[in-house]
């Protein structure tokens, strides 16, 4: 039998693994995507009628490379093995350097929504279970539906137009979700025989919470707070253009708008990677934590 600290070192070297090819597939799928886009390949400079043919040849000499995806893919791959990530055509700055401005912007911006959205969402599920009282659990479903149906970019403009802290926007996106999945797993959890003994003898609703209930819906959560994270980072790329916060969001945005290649695919290998780190991450916790009950 194999010891547990060798069985987490494998599994990590594993996940480790996957994490690598799944990476390297979602930067050459997202180059496909914006190298098959509609206007790849225009530059609005060439539409400058003072421009002379060889100007024009030289704009298009520059993009070169990008014509063929696969050389693009290997010699972007090279570069970035030397740590050098390109540079951004249509805002003529280094990839690496735009990335190290705005990226802490939207970790900021991740950050307080993510905190928004659970203590909202797990505030109310606790209180929807805990309460016992259909009207509550009925108020707190509703608010949620409600959220859950206006899209990202009407709050970010509620949001603008109500001249509130566009970052808090992200919060109320990922809200619904981290209730009506924290409420589902808090209800399974209450109608446990073990729940349902504690209660009937007398056990008050906190510590029946703290000691009953989380243990069971622990993993669970866990893996939810792995999928918040990549939510956040979704909702912030409608909400940091629309509320003008100059993060990532906002860059990958004008990215898609200039067919800025190079750009495109070390953004999505980034929002690829932290994904999958989240999700990796909370599930081998949970694995650990269910190890350890074992």
């Amino acid at each position: 039998m194999r010891a547990p600290g060798k069985f987490f070192l494998h599994k990590l070297v594993r996940r480790a693994v996957q994490i690598f090819i799944v990476l390297m597939l979602g930067g050459f799928l997202g180059a496909t995507l914006a190298r098959l886009a509609p206007g790849f390949g225009q530059d609005e400079e060439e539409l400058d009628s003072r421009l002379s043919r060889e100007s024009i040849a030289a704009l298009r000499q520059a993009r070169s490379e990008e014509d063929s995806l696969p050389a693009f893919y290997v010699q972007f791959l090279a570069r970035m093995a030397r740590g050098d990530l390109g540079e951004s055509g249509t805002l003529n700055e280094p990839v690496r350097q735009l990335l190290a401005e705005r990226f802490p912007e939207t970790l900021q911006s991740a950050g307080l929504g993510l905190a928004l959205a659970w203590s909202a969402g797990l505030g109310l599920a606790v209180a929807a279970v805990l309460s016992r009282s259909g009207w509550a659990d009925m108020a707190a479903g509703l608010v949620a539906s409600v959220v859950l149906c206006v899209p990202a970019a009407v709050l970010a403009l509620l949001f603008v137009i109500a001249q509130a802290p566009g970052r808090l926007a992200i919060g109320l996106v990922v809200f619904p979700k981290i209730f009506q999945f924290a409420r589902n797993l808090l209800l399974r959890a209450v109608s446990l025989p073990h729940v349902l003994t504690a209660r009937a003898k007398g056990v008050g609703e906190w510590r029946l919470l703290v000691w009953h209930i989380l243990p069971v819906a622990g993993r669970q959560l866990l893996a939810l707070a792995g999928v918040s994270i990549s939510l956040a980072f979704a909702a912030a790329i409608p909400v940091e253009v629309l509320c003008d916060i100059p993060g990532v969001g906002q860059l990958a945005w004008k990215a898609a708008m200039g067919r800025d290649l190079a750009l495109l695919v070390n953004l999505t290998m980034m929002v690829t990677l932290i994904t999958l780190v989240a999700n990796t991450g909370a599930e081998l916790l949970a694995s650990s934590a269910r190890e350890g009950e074992a």
